[in-house]
């Protein structure tokens, strides 16, 4: 029986009535299913970020456990197996950042981890090969091996310093200072690839090896700025010419990897005096601070391709030099002959 002045076909907004199927199943999940509170929440949010930590972190524990185990391979003598193993400790360094970008789990303690692997594979290890396969029973080749890992130490340091800058340019982040630390170590090791290949020499000299590692060294501790591959990118016209060297790199990793290892090095050294040019040109021109590497190489090409008088220089027409015709000036001024060279109108 209602009561009066109440319709029964009408519910109130918001009631809850045993007939409505939605708020049952709701108030059960709610009973079932408790809301955590806040001290459970963060309890839960610092699980799930551990659990995620858990890969990164252990790649570079594999890094570290590749490391140690070549300058193991090394001291027995097995030298292929000792580069191999620090190759592979390398690639694991490079990936584990990028994982742990990819599954959000950046972290303080797997940036510790990151920099002591990084000292004890590119420092450590490198320098121990090179003393136990070159320079053991020398006193200065101990020295040297010091020098070495110290200044692989103090790259690091400064490394962390420079991670630290919030102040610094946007395109601060497209260079290294100095040469990092895996480079650094795959370089340290060329005589050891020269010795392989080659046999004995004076690249295998206690003077030869000594200077090479100092300078290796000293090239990791400067400011000689050296391009990162973190903000390259592939222009789309240079995929095809980038998957051919990708096949022959790989076929040289197969029959001749010292080969392929001098190679890289040379490569490597050679780009830093582009390098160089390229952070001096940005560094003198803020308003391209903010643009991207690709924008800022269009940028370069197009002021090359302009004269210094603000005028575009025409392009070399090599059949006209070969004929031995003259250049249309359409000034009424008569041009040189071309020999190959790009001319100019003289002024006036």
């Amino acid at each position: 029986m209602t009561s009066p002045g109440t319709n029964p076909g009408r519910r109130r907004p918001g009631s809850r009535t045993a007939r409505n199927p939605t708020a049952r199943s709701a108030s059960r999940h709610a009973q079932t299913h408790p809301v955590p509170r806040e001290p459970e929440r963060r309890r839960l949010r610092r699980q799930a970020q551990a659990s995620r930590i858990v890969i990164p972190s252990s790649l570079t524990i594999l890094a570290i456990c590749a490391g140690l185990t070549a300058m193991r391979s090394a001291i027995n003598g097995d030298v292929d197996t000792a580069m191999a193993l620090l190759v592979a400790a390398a690639f694991l360094d490079g990936i584990d950042g990028r994982v742990a970008r990819l599954m959000g789990a950046t972290s303080r303690i797997g940036a510790e981890i990151d920099s002591l692997a990084d000292a004890i594979n590119f420092g450590v290890v490198p320098a121990m090969i090179i003393y136990f396969y070159f320079i053991d029973g020398h006193d200065l080749g101990w020295v040297l091996a010091l020098i070495y890992c110290c200044a692989i130490v103090l790259r690091l340091a400064r490394f962390n310093t420079l991670l630290d800058d919030d102040e610094a340019p946007a395109y601060t982040k497209d260079f290294f200072v100095g040469v990092p630390a895996p480079a650094a170590a795959i370089c340290a090791l060329l005589p050891i690839g020269l010795e392989q290949q080659f046999g004995d020499g004076w690249w295998t000299s206690l003077p030869a090896v000594g200077g090479w590692l100092i300078f290796v060294a000293f090239l990791a501790v400067s400011r000689v700025p050296t391009s990162s591959l973190k903000t390259a990118s592939i222009p789309a016209r240079a995929v095809t010419g980038l998957l051919v060297l990708v096949a022959a790199a790989a076929a040289l990793l197969v029959t001749f990897p010292y080969v392929l290892m001098m190679i890289a090095i040379a490569g490597y050294v050679l780009h830093i005096p582009y390098a160089w040019r390229a952070r001096r040109w940005v560094a003198s021109r803020p308003e391209h601070w903010d643009d991207k590497p690709a924008e800022r190489r269009a940028q370069r090409r197009a002021l090359r391709a302009t004269s210094p008088g603000g005028r575009r220089r025409r392009p070399v027409i090599n059949s006209l030099g070969r004929l031995g015709l003259n250049r249309p000036t359409g000034q009424g001024v008569p041009a040189a002959r071309t020999t190959g060279e790009t001319t100019e109108s003289e002024p006036e």
